[in-house]
């Protein structure tokens, strides 16, 4: 059970009060952007948006063309407007448990690696929009690659393999860029305890019990698999 899972579940079991149709249950979702982190519940009876909250995102700024984020965070915010939400709900008088499911929508192509085992970052979050990686895209669009004689040809070499361009807004880039600049990465790789995973990933961790990712976040990977 990951945290989020977890902290729902505490407040289903502390909340035991009928709902005013029985018929009407609720969907969740956690919109988890660049700027801002949000959770909010719909009716599966009427479409509309019941009850939601919202905290603004930190961008860590550290050179210039980088964005990184907190993943620790990132995550406590996540848990916190899923508690504002739910106490709103239990104020109209709807049980949380009456939310059947709750999805997750986020910045795709940033990029997270956590340890294992201890479920902690060995990195801040690269953001979709940080550009260090730059000069790691012109050394292998630089590289001989057979049948590809022209910058144009080598950029979308990648594209055969894995449906992307090769370009620094795409998450294997900042991965090769941990990987050559973060001890704490590399070494973690060799212990074979370095994850690897887009903000959705992060977010629903489950201790290795059950690794996931939304299709459209790992299409955004450049990774062929």
């Amino acid at each position: 059970m990951s945290k989020l899972q977890q902290l729902i579940s505490c407040y289903k079991k502390n909340n035991t009060n009928k709902s005013t149709s029985d018929e009407e249950t609720f969907i969740g979702a956690i919109d988890e952007g660049t700027s801002s982190t949000r959770f909010v519940v719909f009716s599966t009876k009427t479409n509309k948006l019941i009850a939601s909250h919202q905290i603004n995102t930190t961008n860590i700024c550290l050179n210039e063309g980088w964005v990184e984020q907190d993943p620790e965070d990132i995550l406590l915010k996540v848990k916190e407007t899923i508690a504002v939400t739910c106490e709103k709900l239990q104020e109209m008088d709807i049980p949380i448990s009456k939310i059947i499911t709750i999805g997750v929508t986020n910045q795709r192509e940033t990029t997270l690696v956590w340890d294992k085992f201890t479920g902690k970052p060995l990195y801040n979050a690269i953001i979709w929009m940080d550009i260090r990686t730059q000069s790691i895209v012109e050394r292998y669009l630089n590289k001989k690659i057979p049948n590809c004689h022209t910058l144009e040809l080598r950029k979308r070499h990648l594209q055969v393999k894995c449906g992307l361009t090769m370009n620094p807004y795409f998450s294997v880039f900042k991965l090769i860029w941990l990987l050559e600049n973060v001890t704490e990465v590399s070494e973690a790789v060799k212990q074979k305890r370095c994850m690897f995973g887009t903000m959705d990933s992060w977010l629903i961790w489950t201790s290795g019990r059950q690794p996931a990712a939304r299709g459209p976040d790992a299409a955004r990977e450049s990774i062929k698999y």
